[in-house]
């Protein structure tokens, strides 16, 4: 096994240094760098060496163009040597890579541009969100169930166990549970959290709020907020089958997005308040759910690439 992972990072590095690899590859290389380097709370710099020293090594094999397969090789056996042995594997599309760790196996998901979902040991089920990333840990160890949402949009259902909390961590702040069931919005200007069943604590820099259903907690400016809000679509889009009644069209394109992974670029804004009833089964492809909308609101909608348009 450590083999074939060293030769499926070797792989990408070669590919990032020859140009040749995709969008997607290139930053799954960044994220497991990152990851495993910046974010390191564990460094030894006794037997690792520098940290800063490594991540600008590391930074620059990978972004000379180093075409030696003797040089790209040199660079892994240096320091995963104590870091240890990642694992890459495209499935179902999602990403998932693998490190050893003298107290737990890590692991992470990466979806591209589909949801996927995850049960978890402790009985715990994330749906995770068109490009979305989470790392968690093979099995729970310790007093707290530690997860992380690296970037994008999960809804987590977390099996009870009173005495070990489950503890997100997203951006700058931190949510903390016994059993229930919430969505995470996380993006570069703020997070939010969303409250469905049981009650959440949220936290940040020494602030603190407990949310219970239909509140949500949301961290902007380095301020951490509570409001109230109605039974959101949010808690919707993780599902099988979804049956959307009388909703803005905005509404459900925001389901689209986190289904399917896809933004709107419209010319007019006022379509999006348009009331529809759409009904999404778990396998529907993109284009035959834009094809209910365009019969209802008359309009043309259409898919390019990442991005829904309309050509009317």
């Amino acid at each position: 096994m450590i083999k074939k992972v060293k030769h499926y990072l070797e792989n990408l590095i070669e590919k990032s240094t020859d140009k040749t690899a995709s969008q997607k590859e290139e930053q799954l290389l960044e994220n497991f760098v990152q990851h495993e380097y910046s974010h390191n709370n564990d460094w030894d710099e006794t037997t690792m060496g520098n940290k800063d020293d490594v991540n600008n090594t590391i930074y620059g094999k990978i972004n000379d163009s180093i075409n030696s397969e003797t040089k790209v090789r040199k660079l892994w056996p240096a320091y995963l040597k104590y870091s240890a042995a990642a694992c890459v594997v495209a499935a179902a599309g999602a990403f998932f890579f693998l490190k050893n760790d003298p107290q737990a196996k890590m692991l992470a998901i990466q979806t591209t541009n589909t949801m996927d979902s995850l049960k978890l040991g402790d009985g715990s089920t994330i749906f995770l969100a068109a490009n979305s990333q989470l790392s968690y840990p093979e099995s729970f160890t310790g007093d707290e169930r530690n997860v992380t949402l690296l970037q994008g949009n999960a809804f987590f259902k977390v099996a009870k166990d009173p005495s070990h909390p489950f503890v997100i961590k997203s951006g700058d702040i931190k949510t903390k549970v016994l059993g229930t069931s919430f969505h995470i919005k996380l993006c570069k200007e703020n997070c939010n959290v969303t409250v469905v069943t049981g009650k959440v604590n949220v936290s940040s820099a020494g602030e603190s709020v407990d949310l219970l259903p239909n509140e949500e907690a949301v961290y902007n400016n380095n301020k951490l907020t509570k409001q109230v809000v109605s039974q959101t679509i949010l808690a919707d889009w993780y599902k099988e089958d979804i049956e959307l009644n009388d909703v803005k069209l905005e509404e459900v394109f925001t389901l689209l997005r986190y289904k399917y992974g896809v933004t709107v670029d419209l010319k007019e804004d006022e379509i999006l308040n348009t009331r529809l009833t759409v009904y999404i089964k778990n396998k529907a492809s993109l284009d035959s759910i834009l094809e209910q909308i365009n019969y209802i609101t008359n309009q043309k909608f259409k898919a390019y690439d990442d991005i829904i348009k309309t050509t009317k």
